[in-house]
């Protein structure tokens, strides 16, 4: 099955951004993209796969809590 291909205007939907944002990625090739005919297409499994390398997972505070920076 195919994937959905989505606009870069769904694409900031989906992301909570302006439209810059995903035009920004596309011009810096940071995420895949289609081009049909004159129109940029991003597949959906592009966007999950960006969220997913840019998600910073959480550190665990340690037994005294918060760290303190001196």
């Amino acid at each position: 099955m195919v994937d959905r291909l989505l606009s870069v205007q769904q694409v900031a939907e989906v992301l909570g951004t302006g439209v810059r944002f995903p035009r920004r990625l596309i011009e810096e090739r940071r995420i895949t993209f289609v081009k049909v005919g004159r129109h940029v297409r991003i597949p959906e499994w592009a966007v999950e796969a960006y969220v997913a390398a840019n998600t910073v997972q959480p550190v665990a505070a340690g037994p005294a809590g918060l760290r303190r920076v001196a």
